[in-house]
């Protein structure tokens, strides 16, 4: 049960909505994850700001899950590939953030 936020300080077409959601899907394999429990949100046009500046296409890609993952490093490569290829943001200009819960609700119950 993955949720993935992607804000960004880019426009962001329909079309390239809809790709980021399905290579997301396709990239939750990776940490062990089924693309039929996917949320994922994309946020455009934020205001952010990196080493000072606010100029430069950027991201920051939060990744929550329920229970553990693993193959972080290799999800953070998928991720950054597809802000890169989707987005045209440079891998050096987005951070990708990883957090675990024990707890999760879902349909009026917690796992």
């Amino acid at each position: 049960m993955p949720f993935i936020q992607t804000r960004t300080n880019v426009k962001v077409s329909p079309e390239q909505k809809e790709n980021i959601k399905k290579r997301l899907g396709e990239a939750a394999s990776v940490i062990g994850k089924s693309e039929s429990w996917l949320m994922t949100e994309i946020i455009e046009n934020c205001d952010m700001y990196f080493r000072g500046e606010s100029e430069e296409p950027m991201a920051y890609v939060d990744v929550k899950l329920y229970g553990s993952g693993n193959n972080y490093d290799e999800m953070t490569k998928k991720i950054t590939d597809i802000t890169n290829s989707e987005l045209g943001i440079n891998p050096d200009h987005v951070y990708v953030s990883y957090e675990e819960f024990s707890k999760w609700g879902w349909n009026g119950k917690n796992f």
